[in-house]
């Protein structure tokens, strides 16, 4: 998260592993991707279109843009070790002239009523897993249907519900329960799996969502005595918002007149709510982070 961070606010990009600029970019588009789906289901329900819509946007630019962006597969593919020929495949969807009523049937069930919503969302994903309708980004758009189909049945207030986290730590057993599904019928097996992450992702979230708050309240009284100005909780708002930033944009955007905007940043640094992430050299501006609230989000 923080070299994501640090990317966006513009520090030296020099200074990042081979391959780790084009890691970022997958991040931030999964981000934007997230923030179209978002906007289009505000008007639609989980449709076709918006998972279209939404693969469009995550695959533009990074790893798989030659691939279709947007657009189901015509051709078979198949999971399996890299550089795997499809008779070495661990797993064959369906051929690509089944994809459309597949999809439809899928979007049908997305749809219908369920008794139990987390059951229904643990049998979407595992079925859009399976069909793997584009050539390239199926698990990336699948896992970011889940915190979507949540909050648009109302589990969740907002689209915020990580649960890679919880799959890429057992990403053996993910996978496992998965293959168990198609190959043996076991449903069971993977709805126990999906709930289990759903609840341990729960906690994790809230336990993070508390500490966060908790962060908030106690460095309200830090940041107006270190600051001595009416703009404190202001600028206390902006760098929760933006927990690594350049000086200058903080000075720039902050809606802070710019001699008080300088002060805040002086005095936040100097009572250590702020630390420096890299100092200015020539043109390039300081860049500070809240390190604080990195830890909490970092776990």
């Amino acid at each position: 998260m923080g070299e994501v961070l640090e990317y966006e606010a513009g520090g030296d990009k020099k200074d990042l592993p081979a391959g780790r600029e084009d890691d970022i970019h997958e991040i931030l588009n999964y981000r934007k991707a997230m923030s179209r789906a978002e906007e289009l289901l505000r008007k639609l329900p989980l449709s076709q279109r918006v998972v279209c819509e939404a693969h469009k946007v995550l695959m533009s630019g990074v790893r798989g843009q030659n691939k279709a962006p947007g657009e189901y597969r015509r051709i078979p593919n198949w999971i399996g070790p890299p550089g795997s020929k499809l008779k070495d495949a661990t797993y064959v969807p369906i051929s690509a002239d089944k994809l459309p009523d597949a999809m439809s049937a899928w979007e049908k069930f997305a749809n219908n009523e369920a008794p139990d919503r987390l059951v229904q969302l643990a049998i979407l994903h595992a079925e859009f897993e399976a069909l793997h309708p584009f050539l390239d980004g199926n698990g990336r758009l699948g896992r970011m249907f889940v915190p979507l189909f949540m909050w648009q049945v109302g589990l969740i207030q907002s689209p915020m519900f990580y649960i890679s986290a919880y799959f890429e730590k057992d990403r053996d057993a993910y996978y496992n329960r998965l293959t168990l599904v198609s190959k043996d019928k076991n449903w069971t097996g993977w709805c126990r799996f999906f709930l289990e992450a759903v609840r341990s992702q729960a906690e994790d979230n809230h336990k993070k969502a508390k500490g966060i708050l908790d962060l908030y309240n106690s460095m309200k009284p830090r940041v107006l005595a270190a600051t001595r100005s009416q703009y404190a909780i202001h600028a206390l708002d902006w760098i929760f918002r933006q927990p690594i930033f350049k000086g200058s944009d903080f000075v720039a955007t902050a809606k802070i007149p710019e001699t008080t905007a300088k002060r805040i940043l002086t005095n936040l640094r100097r009572d250590g709510i702020i630390k420096p992430w890299s100092e200015e050299m020539g043109p390039r501006s300081s860049v500070f982070a809240f390190v604080d609230l990195l830890n909490i989000a970092e776990g």
